[in-house]
């Protein structure tokens, strides 16, 4: 038969911290998000990371307003967004614009600066329904950051 490999003990890595759940908050008004990374976001800690905010299974209703946020800028990182349920619109000034649903990733990299904005999507907002997402923040190294 075969062993199972087993790590030397010195490359076994330990728990450093176990943080409680914390409190969500609403970003615009179509993310009610869970600030994973809590009091550690930003923190020279977590680096290259930055923030991870998750959007736990919601259920919105039909509207005709726009839900989410409104045109905003970034700079010298990279966000990551994967839609698990509902969609995602998003455009920008670069003339990017796109819908993001159930299974999608959107990469993007701020770099040397991005207006854009996120709301849900004009057919999910019609029909409304669960809405489930996270986005991870993505700290570019210093001679990236302006890419």
């Amino acid at each position: 038969g075969f062993a199972a490999a087993v790590p030397p003990v010195r490359d076994m890595k330990s728990v450093k911290q176990i943080m409680g759940k914390p409190r969500r908050h609403w970003v615009g008004d179509g993310f009610h998000v869970y600030p994973v990374f809590h009091d550690l976001a930003f923190s020279q800690e977590l680096s290259p990371w930055l923030m991870f905010d998750y959007a736990s299974p919601e259920e919105f209703p039909p509207s005709r307003s726009r839900r989410g946020v409104g045109q905003h800028g970034h700079r010298g990182f990279e966000t990551v967004t994967i839609a698990f349920q509902g969609e995602v619109e998003h455009g920008d000034n670069v003339g990017n614009k796109d819908v993001i649903g159930p299974g999608d990733v959107q990469w993007m990299t701020a770099g040397s600066g991005i207006i854009h904005e996120e709301y849900h999507s004009t057919n999910f907002a019609k029909t409304g329904g669960l809405f489930e997402m996270c986005q991870l923040w993505l700290n570019l190294p210093a001679k990236h950051k302006m890419t």
